[in-house]
């Protein structure tokens, strides 16, 4: 009870007034999570750790950092040369970035492989999708402001892909600008987003995340629920509070990614490239196009996907409609009614495929491969959720997903060539394939039998 402990009298006015105990209590010290957490748990603590980097960094950034289109590219070249030790905050902003990505990649692949998106955290895992897709935002407005060649151009090219758009695209593409191009307005513009709203709308997402992991409980690598068999306390059997026990496991972890990320942030900040691209090294020049424009390295299995939609994909996916809708004519017991309605939502898809250009298409596709993942945990019908009880071949699903993924994310570095073309468009259809069959193969297979209690073992 809280009145039996030694609290300072301090510590106890301010409780009396703002209730800091009950806090700590209920997200740390009487906070039970399972105690069979594994490696992949440790990457929520690290994003925390990344984002506290990148909004300490960020602020001593803006001090120096002038969103004028004239003076930008001088601005960053003053904080690198001039400002006492702004190289140093310049390259933990850059990499920091980059290990936002890494991190919260990992974070959602271990929310794949052990079922972390499913009943009753399906509200988490929502909350998670929508900081990815801020993130990217954030991501996105901040790699215009240094003004180098590529941030000029990679700008240009997305920002123009709104105008594929049906309708409202070339308005809305203005409106994103402040101007008929890239210049000074937009600058401006994702300047104030980048460094207010932005951040702003993350750190609520995040807040949000937590407390609704918090509400529910945390899952494990075997997919069982601890809350199901408590004490008499109504402490879980297979919980442990995670102050101090996974407080101190998460600390060294932290030790170890920051030793990692200082390695990365003094040795090599430009990644080969990938990091921080060379040609972002010249000052933005509209009159001299680069030779390849591309993204940085988190956004390319994306830009592949874009890249990939061709008037050939679009007839490739015509191809697929048609034949998914007649599997489910000939396979799937329906009323005649229902087969109607199968036609013509075929017949629908395929004349708006056909009746809008390709680049929407692949506008359409680009953003999709985002937002289809909010919708696992009604995609996903296993009887179990963590990948340990699933068939092998299920594994094999999951590694041909993350194959893609990858490889995806390679070809979007590169520059295009026909072959890569080809390889983008199959592993495309791979990636949502792998999403959109989910209601039908996940619930196939021989499944292991779950244990009635966590398995653990003690380090």
């Amino acid at each position: 009870m809280k009145d039996a402990r030694r609290i300072p009298p301090v510590v106890r006015w301010i409780d009396d007034r703002f209730p800091i105990i009950a806090f700590y209590d209920k997200h740390l010290g009487r906070y039970y999570a399972p105690k069979n957490f594994d490696v992949w748990y440790i990457f929520g603590s690290l994003l925390l750790t990344v984002l506290a980097i990148q909004l300490i960094t960020g602020i001593f950034l803006v001090m120096h950092y002038k969103p004028d289109a004239s003076r930008a590219f001088a601005s960053v070249e003053y904080i690198m040369r001039d400002v006492p030790w702004g190289w140093l905050v310049r390259y933990m902003h850059s990499t920091g970035a980059s290990a936002f990505f890494i991190c919260i990649y990992l974070h959602m692949f271990r929310a794949l492989l052990y079922g972390s998106y499913r009943k009753p955290r399906e509200l988490v895992w929502l909350f998670g999708c929508m900081i990815l897709l801020v993130l990217m935002a954030e991501a996105f407005m901040g790699y215009l402001l240094p003004w180098g060649q590529m941030s000029y151009w990679g700008a240009q090219v997305i920002i123009n892909l709104f105008t594929a758009i049906p309708f409202v695209g070339p308005d809305l593409a203005l409106l994103i600008r402040g101007d008929y191009v890239v210049g000074d307005a937009t600058l401006n513009r994702f300047f104030s987003l980048h460094v207010v709203a932005i951040p702003l709308a993350l750190i609520g997402l995040v807040t949000a995340h937590i407390l609704a992991l918090h509400e529910v409980g945390s899952n494990n690598p075997d997919g069982i629920e601890i809350k199901d068999k408590t004490d008499a306390d109504g402490v879980p059997l297979d919980g442990i509070p995670f102050q101090p026990y996974y407080t101190v496991h998460d600390i060294f972890w932290v030790m170890v990614f920051l030793t990692l990320y200082s390695a990365v942030v003094f040795l090599a900040p430009e990644g080969g490239g990938y990091l921080l691209e060379y040609n972002n090294f010249i000052p933005a020049d509209p009159l001299k196009t680069p030779l390849h424009i591309a993204p940085v390295w988190y956004f390319t299995p994306f830009y592949s996907m874009l890249r990939a939609t061709t008037d050939v994909m679009v007839n490739v996916l015509c191809a697929i409609a048609g034949v998914a809708g007649l599997m489910t004519i000939v396979f799937r017991s329906l009323t005649p009614r229902a087969r109607l309605l199968v036609v013509a939502g075929v017949l629908i898809v395929v004349g708006l495929l056909k009746a809008v250009d390709a680049k929407f298409v692949g506008v359409v596709v680009m953003g999709g491969a985002v937002v289809l993942l909010c919708f696992l945990p009604w995609l996903d019908r296993s009887p179990v959720r963590s990948i340990r009880y699933r068939p092998g071949w299920h594994k094999a699903l999951y590694g041909g997903f993350v194959v893609s993924f990858l490889v995806l994310g390679y070809l979007g570095t590169r520059p295009p060539t026909q072959w890569g073309t080809y390889v983008s468009q199959v592993l495309t259809i791979v990636y949502f394939s792998f999403l959109l069959l989910m209601p039908l193969w996940t619930p196939r297979g021989s499944f292991k039998p779950l244990p009635s209690r966590v398995r653990y073992q003690a380090h």
